[in-house]
């Protein structure tokens, strides 16, 4: 009941319109020891993202002259209502599925020749979780590249062109025919249409994920989705750039 008097009376977290995304921030240096580090803060999801340069490549990149990005994902057991059990011996399947989205959609932003025959591995801990948190994983793990980036760069060892651009990540939710922006664990949980956008900061899309969770949903109400992504993509990209020109 609170839910439905929360979506007709258009009430959105920190008082948003449909249009408009969380808070978001992020915390440069959080950690002491990693290459690049980063607490992303979306709204009440907050997530750690830390860069690790390795100095080889798996084995079957060797002698290939280029580098790689990989990238782990993990949830605290308290970072949900209810605690959940750690992955030890066997990840999940959506930990898997997160975690390649991660890698793909961060691999988009490097030259991996320029890299040289290095990995670097991004890791992803969701410290609290109030939806969007892989792709509150991708936009934070991003800047945290960079910044491993810019120190592989001050050190001589690659261009600074190697990072090629920013990626950025955004849901999207339709409900009652309306298209809102960067959803929150309620919204997520009942929205007809769940969707996340990943956009490189040309403009280009990486992945685009959709599910029809109640009703299906029209090429129209798919073009409003995509619309409102890459609107809010934008904001996105602006808080990166400050950022970065920032630290990195």
């Amino acid at each position: 009941m609170l839910l439905e008097r929360h979506m007709t009376d258009s009430k959105r977290s920190y008082d948003r319109t449909a249009s408009d995304i969380r808070p978001l921030t992020f915390e440069v240096g959080f950690t002491r020891y990693a290459e690049g580090s980063v607490l992303v803060r979306a709204g009440n999801t907050h997530v750690l993202c830390t860069a690790t340069i390795e100095e080889s490549v798996p084995s079957w990149l060797k002698g290939k002259g280029q580098g790689w990005i990989t990238a782990e994902y993990s949830m605290l057991p308290r970072s949900t209502h209810t605690r959940s059990r750690r992955d030890r011996e066997k990840i999940s399947g959506r930990t898997q599925e997160i975690q390649r989205l991660i890698g793909r959609a961060l691999r988009s932003c490097i030259d991996l020749k320029a890299l040289g025959e290095r990995q670097v591995i991004l890791d992803c801990d969701v410290l609290q979780a109030d939806g969007g948190t892989r792709t509150a994983s991708i936009t934070g793990a991003c800047v945290a590249l960079r910044i491993a980036i810019g120190k592989l760069a001050r050190e001589g060892k690659i261009p600074l062109t190697a990072f090629t651009d920013t990626v950025s990540a955004i849901s999207i939710g339709l409900s009652k025919g309306q298209a809102l922006t960067d959803l929150d664990y309620e919204e997520d949980s009942s929205c007809d249409v769940d969707m996340n956008f990943v956009m490189t900061g040309k403009g280009g899309f990486v992945e685009i994920q959709g599910t029809a969770e109640h009703a299906a949903f029209s090429r129209a109400e798919m073009s409003l989705m995509t619309d409102s992504a890459v609107a809010a993509l934008e904001k996105v990209k602006a808080l990166q750039r400050d950022t970065i020109a920032k630290h990195g």
